[in-house]
């Protein structure tokens, strides 16, 4: 087999399973997460190559008066550019089918071991609340991925007030709807010990211009890039 030929086959091992089922869970009356495990088929092989084509990079946000750098790598993809990978493609379109919306690019996050990870947050960066689409695409690792309502902030066993932990699998899609960026709260826990293989989380976001934007500090501003890792 030559290594196009090859590289032909691997792209067909990877494609959306269209026969995959999706579960509404309803947060509250205004907020959702749909669930769809092995949505993508092939996830580990798309994980492979991802993890050593991808030009990771560490970022660093700039909080109240110094910058910290965010314990994961990341990246991003924009229209006009090259794939990560030519199943994403297919991934991309899946999405905007699905959920009517027009999605502009995805970003990339690798999660290295349990020693990663990301608190509590909303994405209030999209300014827009009311009514948006996040889809989560996991490839890699499980990791706990937890939901708890905003007005949560209690300490708790089960995860400082978290009411649900998703626990996506490679190959499992999460989506929040709705206000859910309004109301709730999601996270990516540190783990300790931090003895945990690699995530790579796919992230695409839509959000409409209705209700009333959040007028808070963005969470992304202002963001630098480090050496690729």
């Amino acid at each position: 087999m030559t290594d196009l030929a090859g590289a032909d086959a691997a792209l067909e091992e990877i494609h959306v399973r269209r026969d995959a089922p999706f579960e509404r869970l309803h947060l509250d009356a205004t907020s959702w997460v749909d669930v769809s495990r092995g949505w993508l088929a092939g996830a580990d092989l798309l994980y492979r190559a991802l993890l050593t084509d991808v030009a990771w990079r560490s970022n660093q946000l700039f909080r109240y008066d110094h910058w910290v750098e965010e314990r994961r790598l990341g990246s991003f993809w924009r229209p006009g550019t090259a794939l990560p990978h030519p199943a994403l493609a297919q991934v991309h379109r899946s999405l905007q089918h699905r959920y009517r919306v027009e999605l502009v690019g995805f970003s990339l996050l690798q999660y290295r071991d349990g020693g990663d990870g990301q608190a509590f947050h909303r994405d209030t960066d999209m300014r827009w609340l009311d009514d948006t689409v996040i889809a989560v695409l996991t490839l890699g690792a499980t990791r706990p991925w937890l939901l708890r309502p905003r007005t949560s902030r209690h300490t708790t066993a089960d995860g400082r007030g978290a009411t649900h932990d998703l626990q996506p699998a490679a190959g499992d899609l999460l989506v929040m709807g709705g206000r859910c960026q309004a109301d709730w709260e999601h996270s990516v826990p540190y783990l300790s010990p931090p003895a945990v293989g690699t995530r790579i989380s796919l992230q695409w976001r839509h959000a409409k211009r209705t209700g009333r934007p959040f007028a808070g500090a963005s969470y992304g501003a202002p963001l630098r890039y480090g050496e690729r890792r």
